[in-house]
């Protein structure tokens, strides 16, 4: 083992460290980064205002910030994720930038991707989201008259022949609406992110903690092993969680007790724990966030089953629950101990629904009700031009005469 260990390339642990900082996340922002850097390029070869090269200027800065944020050398927050959320903003500004440098017979193909932004992250009464839902059904009822009136006039390249009609593309005003409101929908994706990755980071703290805490109390009775036993005293013995022994009646429980029992009652604990978190995986979508709210909270249960067992045992030990106060043997004890440790589901299954708001609200979700899938669907079908009618074909009459399809209507 060590050998192999030794003959491990430092190549290799750096490639494990990748992998462990969501490589793989890192690599598509890095293709969002190079694709933006061709479109800027492209763009840098047309003749171009003061205004518009300022605007490219500043993309290409916020690219190289992107890049410069996801390297995994100089950035130290690459274990919370934190950094992609921050190069995804950069990435989100270069674009928008770029956007904003486009005519407005370019932007029109863009128009459903950035509905599908608006309607993920904005919450249908959001006064933005309803200025650029108005803009979209602006567009489509001016597409809408370009395609009714070149049909009547018999063209076929409908499109080309009405890109220098007034109503044929949006104004600028009506372009500035909708990308404010992508921004807008950028901005509350970020705070999701952010608010994921603050959830995260308490989880994972209270979990360290939690197992701190069950640590020192397993030290605590190893050390003061008769200062607060988890003996009963049924009649004419004493049942600990590591034995039962006979006694006379004057004997204390205390002297029974043994070093390991605060151990064996939080293993137990523990055990039906790991139990729990693995019946809750069930619930647990994939995810393609690196904030590991989902192995947090698994993890969070472990400590608190070993807690709540030990908190559980002295509960039944001063008599709290009538009829069970005085346990018959080990066996007895250990089987409440387990039973307790899996009842902390009760107390976890709070934390556990707010990680699953939090990660639905990560997911780009605005409505709750409304499915990722159908908020995409919708938002495509509100910002896509509808496609021109078939133009009238004519036809013959009976008098050998060729007249229009619709000429006996």
């Amino acid at each position: 083992m060590w050998h192999w260990l030794s003959r491990t390339p430092i190549s290799r642990i750096y490639e494990w460290n990748r992998e462990r900082a969501s490589w793989v996340l890192c690599e598509g922002v890095h293709a969002n980064v190079r694709e933006l850097e061709a479109q800027l390029a492209s763009k840098g070869t047309r003749p171009q205002s003061a205004e518009h090269a300022q605007l490219v200027s500043n993309a290409s800065l916020a690219l190289d910030n992107a890049c410069r944020v996801l390297d995994l050398d100089k950035h130290t927050r690459a274990r919370t994720s934190s950094h992609l959320a921050a190069a995804q903003m950069h990435v989100n500004s270069a674009r928008t930038m770029w956007l904003r440098t486009l005519p407005s017979e370019d932007l029109v193909p863009h128009l459903p991707d950035l509905f599908a932004i608006i309607k993920q992250h904005l919450p249908p009464d959001d006064t933005r989201r309803i200025a650029a839902e108005k803009a979209a059904w602006e567009l489509q009822q001016a597409c809408a008259a370009s395609q009714n009136a070149h049909a009547a006039a018999g063209r076929h390249h409908w499109w080309t022949a009405t890109r220098g009609a007034d109503h044929s593309t949006p104004s600028i005003p009506q372009l500035s609406t909708v990308l404010d409101a992508v921004d807008a929908a950028r901005e509350a994706s970020l705070r999701e992110r952010l608010r994921a990755v603050n959830f995260a980071r308490i989880v994972w703290m209270t979990a360290f903690g939690l197992f701190c805490l069950a640590c020192a109390l397993a030290v605590a009775g190893a050390f003061w092993k008769s200062a607060v036993p988890l003996c009963f005293t049924p009649a004419n013995k004493i049942a600990c969680p590591s034995r039962t022994v006979d006694v006379p009646p004057a004997s204390a429980p205390g002297s029974v007790a043994s070093p390991g029992d605060y151990a064996i009652v939080e293993i137990a604990g523990l055990t039906a724990a790991c139990i729990a978190a693995a019946a809750a995986l069930r619930k647990v979508r994939g995810s393609s966030n690196a904030y590991g709210i989902p192995v947090a909270l698994a993890l969070l249960k472990l400590p608190t089953g070993a807690l709540v067992a030990v908190l559980g045992i002295m509960l039944l030990r001063g008599e709290v629950v009538p009829g069970l106060s005085a346990l018959d043997s080990s066996g007895q004890i250990i089987a409440w101990a387990v039973l307790l440790g899996y009842s902390q589901e009760l107390f976890t299954n709070f934390v556990d629904k707010q990680g699953r708001q939090i990660l639905e609200g990560v997911h780009g979700t605005a409505d709750p009700k409304t499915p990722r899938e159908t908020s995409v669907s919708e938002a495509t079908a509100t910002a896509a031009v509808p496609a021109p009618p078939p133009a009238s074909v004519p036809v013959p009459s009976r008098d050998g005469e060729r007249r229009p399809a619709n000429a006996d209507k």
